[in-house]
């Protein structure tokens, strides 16, 4: 899996311009959470060459960044969690999931 790093707020222009061609995933991580590693690896350990033609993947490590992160909550109206998986379509959020929740299928779907 290819992850594109999400690292500075200008970006989110472009993944609102980028979603208006493909979905786009927004994987806010918390590299000091063991939840969120088993996140990281259900969403990776599932993911197929293929997927990146249904969705763009973004990576967001919290522990960095969390000003990018309030950003997001900000910019989509979605409350931060950690993990937390956006997905971004037509520069809006038609899904987000946290901890858990996190499916793969419903990422793809």
């Amino acid at each position: 899996m290819n992850w594109n790093n999400l690292e500075n707020a200008g970006q989110l222009a472009i993944i609102n311009e980028e979603s208006k061609s493909v979905k786009v995933m927004l994987f806010k991580h918390s590299t000091r959470c063991s939840i969120s590693s088993m996140a990281l690896n259900r969403i990776e350990s599932n993911w197929r060459g293929s997927d990146s033609q249904l969705v763009k993947p973004y990576y967001l490590d919290l522990i960095v960044h969390r000003d990018i992160s309030n950003l997001i909550a900000q910019e989509y109206g979605v409350e931060h969690q950690s993990p937390q998986v956006l997905i971004i379509s037509n520069g809006k959020c038609i899904y987000h999931e946290s901890h858990n929740n996190i499916r793969y299928t419903e990422i793809i779907a």
